[in-house]
């Protein structure tokens, strides 16, 4: 397991997509270094006999009865509307 001196955060941080001050790296380092430890600690517990599962209850079927259902008014819709014409909202030009 990695320790916080092994992390590169400047990498981490790139592949984030994010920009950090030399204060934020300091502490984003720090913190991460301590998630690493706390996984370390899991890593240690014995689940041999723990089946493996993607829930932790059983999950038959989660999804609704697909039943048609009035829709909003247009009013509603587009009561926050920043901009709006001809009962549609209005939206800036992302292709030219």
């Amino acid at each position: 397991m990695a320790s916080p001196s092994d992390i590169d955060i400047d990498y981490v941080a790139n592949l984030a997509r994010i920009a950090l001050t030399d204060t934020e790296k300091e502490i984003f380092s720090r913190q991460l270094g301590d998630v690493l430890r706390y996984i370390e600690k899991l890593s240690a517990v014995d689940v041999s006999h723990v089946e493996p599962t993607a829930h932790a209850f059983p999950i038959s079927n989660v999804w609704a009865e697909d039943t048609p259902q009035p829709g909003l008014p247009v009013e509603a819709a587009l009561r926050n509307a920043p901009a709006q014409r001809d009962d549609m909202i209005v939206v800036p030009v992302v292709v030219e």
